[in-house]
Order: structure tokens, then sequence, then C-alpha cells
């Protein structure tokens, strides 16, 4: 039996999980909210550990877990926006992702197929956004966190977040003219 497609399976678990995450945020439901956060967590090292263990990488596992990822992020920013994540953080990190979203079908219709490559700050930028979300979480669910360094998190995550995505635009603007160029 072939059993490739568990990386997979697991990663689409994590897609499908958005939505119950974003309704209990919205119903300020967040001892639930924080678990269902904390097993996605899991959930998203464990198929990296398993397709990375046994070298059942795929395309299809490339694209889909930053898909996840930006829709669990998405939940979590926009069922916390307000309460207590403040407007100009929401928009920043869900224009961040349209505009990296845009840039990749804009690459896929004028250059063709590309394997994503996430640079270092734009995983920092995901690591930072999850520490934050979990932070924010963790507050709300009532587990032990240190409030006083959520402001201070929530402007580094607006910071990193804005840097990634001028690296985006930079990086992939540049080689979409150096390949269009050589056409």
């Amino acid at each position: 039996m072939n059993w490739r497609w568990i990386p997979n399976a697991i990663t689409v678990s994590r897609v499908l999980a958005a939505l119950p995450l974003f309704w209990l945020l919205k119903t300020q439901q967040y001892e639930p909210a924080f678990w269902l956060a904390v097993a996605a967590a899991l959930t998203d090292a464990l198929d990296g550990i398993i397709a990375k263990g046994f070298g059942w990488q795929s395309w299809l596992g490339g694209v889909l877990d930053p898909i996840a990822d930006k829709l669990l992020l998405a939940a979590c920013f926009i069922g916390l926006w307000l309460h207590p994540l403040p407007t100009w953080l929401v928009a920043l990190v869900l224009g961040r992702d349209l505009v990296i979203l845009a840039g990749a079908l804009a690459w896929w219709r004028l250059v063709g197929s590309f394997t994503p490559e996430p640079s270092g700050i734009s995983k920092a930028t995901t690591l930072v956004q999850l520490m934050l979300v979990a932070m924010v979480l963790a507050l709300l669910a009532h587990h032990p966190v240190a409030a006083d360094w959520i402001p201070p998190v929530v402007l580094a995550t607006g910071a990193v977040t804005l840097v990634s995505g001028l690296d985006y635009v930079v990086r992939y603007g540049a080689k979409a003219r150096r390949h269009l160029g050589n056409k």
C-alpha cells in the first residue's frame, strides 16, 4: 500500500479546520479555539516531519502547506479583529497575503508554473504571526501569558509583515523581469 498521501491528507485537515476555528473565534469560544489552533500547529509540524522523514514531499504538498497556513492565520486574524487585534494589523496581514496571491497568479499567467520558495523573512513572518495569535488565544482562553508582551509583538508582527511583503514584491518582480526579458 502507498502511504505517500498521508502528509497531504494532514495538510487538508488544516485547510478544513480554518472555518470551524473562525466560527469559534467569532462566537467567542476561546478555549476550544485555542485547542483547535494548537492541534492545527501540531499537525503542521507532523505533516512536515512525515513528508521529509519518508521522502514523501510533493508539489501538491508544497502548494497546500502554505495555503493551509494562510487560511488558518487569516481565520485567526479576522476572528480576532478588534478584539484585541487592531484594524491596521489585520489589514496589513491580509493585504500582504493578497499581494502574494495576486503576484503568484500573475506569475502563473505571464511566466508559467513555479515552485514556491519562501524566504527567511517570510518564514520569520509566519512564526511571528503564529506567536501573536498563540499569545492572544492563550490570553482569551485564560491560560497563563504575559499580556504586557502583546503590544510589542503586535508592532513586531506589523514590521516583519511589511518587510516580508516588500521582499516578495521586489524578489519576484526582479525574477519576472529577468525571465520575461530572456524571451
